[in-house]
């Protein structure tokens, strides 16, 4: 992301939008995620009013 978009309340309102939508189709839940190591992700979501569900470990294996 360019760095002169950061911090201009940009992804918050596109979220607002995004949840605004959704009610208005009924839906009465909004989910998200971010890798864990991703602490401005988590940082954003918390401060939005997310609550932390659940942390997963995601596996591969090369066949």
């Amino acid at each position: 992301m360019d760095e002169a978009c950061r911090r201009r309340g940009y992804a918050a309102q596109l979220l607002s939008a995004c949840e605004s939508w959704a009610k208005e189709k009924g839906c009465r839940e909004f989910a998200s995620d971010c890798e864990l190591t991703n602490t401005g992700s988590l940082n954003f979501h918390l401060s939005l009013g997310f609550q932390e569900a659940n942390r997963i470990i995601c596996f591969t294996k090369k066949l």
